[in-house]
């Protein structure tokens, strides 16, 4: 077996079941791995830490599969990780509606690292983002369609944490066919949603799915308010809002082609289009054009796209942040309520809570946080991992 020998002291993550390990923290390389290949993670003193898939060119040189040495990593490994995954979601929507999207795999919080997987209706979108991941990309292809009984897997291994991984981009139908322009799924609510999805050219899978609780908070806050639903993408804010019991609501995007998108969800619903306003603009410039123009709302909704896919681009991404918060709350009327999201990785939830105060601050307003927001339990979390708490969400209301 072919190990990675850590220099001393450098044990102690993986002795907390954190699954990656550094290139700085490696002494040596025994044996020649192959990218995505299993090695035995070692201590300095040779004691065995976790089974891990190699990665020659990333600075995350290993990602742990297993911290139970008596595991071996193949098929039948891998296929009782996918079987549990996908169990685990069974149970968590026993009456989902048909046709239902849902996040099957998600990755380290799975024991999967570098893998996504998302349901919509027959078809599943799979993102592998690790050369773990790559190496048994066939065997998990194939255990997905064999667990799931889709009818198909479209691939979006489009990331650009590819190239760290030192992977090439890819994109295609991977199993069963080209899927249908649109899919469509359906969430239970209250209120009862569909929507159309984009698999080949969305964002991430082509849907947020992890939104899918705070789309049911949307349209509580909703009835008989002026809503701002800033970043909108294909509109599942709006829908929620609209079908909530919003008197009006305002969506805006850069993307034309997402509005068009948004306009169908919002038709596909039976929902009012007399009720809805859209604006293709860069938000930025959006924000300050409506206070210019007079314009105030009862509820601001700002879920932004990710600003700091690290921890390296968080100084740049609280400007951005607290710039858009800023105009958040001061777009506000008396009483009104900013639904605010981060889903950069790079900014952990303190450093969002104090940006959004200092927004609130700066905008002269008095800001209560009156509930913490996350994703979905389908994209749940690793508490070894604190990474994967990606999306944080806060509702803050002002006096």
């Amino acid at each position: 077996m072919n190990k990675l020998v850590l220099k001393p002291g450098k044990e102690k993550s993986l002795l907390r079941r954190h699954p990656w390990i550094f290139s700085g923290a490696v002494a040596e390389v025994r044996g020649n791995p192959g990218v995505g290949e299993t090695v035995q993670v070692c201590s300095a003193q040779g004691a065995f830490l976790a089974s891990a898939a190699y990665s020659p060119k990333s600075q995350i040189r290993a990602r742990a599969w297993s911290f139970r040495e008596a595991e071996v990593i193949d098929q039948a490994w891998l296929e009782a990780k996918v079987g549990a995954a996908i169990a685990y979601r069974r149970a968590l929507f026993p009456r989902a509606p048909e046709p239902h999207g849902v996040r099957l795999l998600h990755g380290e919080a799975d024991g999967l690292p570098g893998l996504v997987a998302d349901r919509y209706g027959d078809t599943v979108v799979m993102q592998v983002a690790s050369a773990g991941a790559e190496f048994w990309r066939e065997t998990l292809a194939d255990a997905l369609l064999a667990q799931t009984g889709c009818a198909r897997i479209y691939e979006r291994s489009d990331l650009e944490v590819r190239e760290l991984e030192g992977l090439p981009s890819r994109s295609g139908p991977m199993r069963g066919g080209e899927p249908p322009e649109f899919l469509e799924i359906a969430e239970a609510g209250p209120p009862a949603l569909r929507f159309r999805v984009d698999v080949e050219s969305g964002q991430k899978t082509g849907f947020y799915l992890d939104q899918r609780d705070n789309r049911a908070l949307v349209a509580r806050e909703a009835p008989g308010k002026d809503v701002l639903n800033c970043f909108c993408y294909t509109g599942s804010f709006t829908v929620s809002a609209l079908a909530g019991g919003a008197t009006t609501v305002l969506s805006v995007d850069s993307s034309a082609e997402a509005l068009r998108l948004a306009r169908e969800n919002v038709a596909l619903n039976g929902l009012d289009p007399e009720r809805t306003e859209w604006l293709e603009s860069d938000v930025f410039k959006a924000l300050r054009l409506l206070r210019d123009r007079g314009r105030s709302f009862d509820l601001v909704i700002l879920d932004p796209p990710k600003f700091a896919p690290t921890a390296s681009h968080a100084e740049r991404a609280a400007r951005a942040y607290k710039d858009i918060n800023l105009w958040g709350f001061k777009l506000l009327r008396p009483g009104g309520t900013l639904v605010t999201f981060s889903c950069s990785g790079g900014i952990s939830p303190d450093l969002f809570q104090k940006i959004v105060a200092g927004a609130a601050l700066d905008a002269g307003v008095e800001a209560r946080l009156t509930q913490r927001l996350g994703a979905a339990p389908d994209h749940p979390l690793l508490l070894s991992f604190p990474e994967s708490e990606y999306l944080k969400g806060l509702v803050c209301r002002i006096s």
